[in-house]
């Protein structure tokens, strides 16, 4: 099993909401921590994402060294901590 499931909301065939539906209504699966990366910032994506079940959301960064950033954080906080 993954340590954490990585997330974007804006799949192109299976909507990364869709997605998260799946994964926590399966009882072998719902434990596992899902972050979504997404580069939508809007407060209504956000809020329903959690009512779904993430635990954690991010904002992709614009530019490359901003997501090489957010990776190592993310990797530190969910495989470290």
């Amino acid at each position: 099993m993954p340590a954490f499931v990585l997330l974007d909301l804006n799949m192109p065939k299976m909507d990364g909401r869709e997605a998260l539906k799946v994964i926590k209504g399966d009882p072998t699966l719902h434990d596992i921590p899902v972050v979504v990366l997404s580069t939508s910032a809007l407060s209504a994506d956000i809020a329903r994402s959690y009512q779904l079940g993430v635990n954690s959301f991010i904002t992709k960064p614009v530019t490359f060294t901003g997501l090489v950033a957010a990776m190592n954080v993310l990797g530190r906080y969910w495989l470290e901590i």
